[in-house]
C-alpha cells in the first residue's frame, strides 16, 4: 500500500517538480519506479526478518514488529496532512494494532498451556518427546502449530497438542 501511494503521488511530477522535491537522486537511480527502501534510503532488505522458530521467541518479536510498524505510521500521520494519503495509513496502523492484540492472545494462549516452571527448558515446536538435559527416562511432551495469516478476515490459529510437563530432574532449577 505504501508503495502504491508513492506511485500515486509521482506518476505525474515533471523534471522542474522532481527536482525541487528533492526527489532527483532517487529517479536517476529508478525513475518514477517504486524501489522499497526506508526513508533514510536505505533498500529494503529480508535481513531483518526474524525466524528461530520456536512459537515464544517468533510471537515475541512479530509483536516488536507490529509496533514498529505502528510507530512508522504514526510518524507518517505526524508529517502529512493530505487525506488521500493519511486514510489508508490510518488503516495499516489499524491493522498493526490489531495484529499485535491477536500475536499477544496466541502468546498468551501457548504460555497457559505450557508449565510456567520450564517455558524455556525446552522448544515446544522443536523437541517434542525428546528426553531432557540430564538424559533421564522422562519424556517431554507437547507441540505447537501457531499460523498468521495476513489476511485480515482470517483467524489466527494456534493448536496446542499434548502439555509440556516439567521433567523430575528440572523440578531443583
Amino acid at each position: 500500500m505504501i508503495g502504491t501511494i508513492v506511485h500515486q503521488l509521482t506518476r505525474n511530477l515533471s523534471i522542474e517538480e522532481i527536482k525541487e522535491s528533492g526527489f532527483d537522486k532517487y529517479y536517476v537511480d529508478h525513475t518514477l519506479g517504486v524501489w522499497p527502501q526506508a526513508a533514510g534510503g536505505i533498500p529494503f532488505t529480508a535481513t531483518f526478518f526474524q525466524s528461530k522458530g520456536d512459537p515464544i521467541t517468533d510471537l515475541i518479536e512479530d509483536m516488536a514488529a507490529e509496533q514498529k510498524a505502528r510507530t512508522t505510521y504514526d510518524n507518517i500521520l505526524r508529517l502529512v496532512k493530505d487525506p488521500d494519503v493519511c486514510d489508508p495509513i490510518r488503516f495499516l496502523r489499524e491493522r498493526e494494532i490489531v495484529h499485535f492484540q491477536r500475536f499477544g492472545e496466541a502468546l498468551r494462549m501457548i504460555t497457559d498451556d505450557l508449565d510456567s516452571k520450564n517455558f524455556y527448558a525446552f522448544n515446544p515446536a522443536f523437541n517434542p518427546g525428546d528426553v531432557c538435559k540430564k538424559d533421564c527416562d522422562n519424556k517431554v511432551s507437547g507441540s505447537v502449530f501457531v499460523n498468521t495469516t495476513g489476511n485480515r478476515n482470517s483467524n489466527m490459529e494456534v493448536r496446542m497438542s499434548g502439555r509440556t510437563e516439567e521433567c523430575d530432574c528440572m523440578k531443583d532449577k
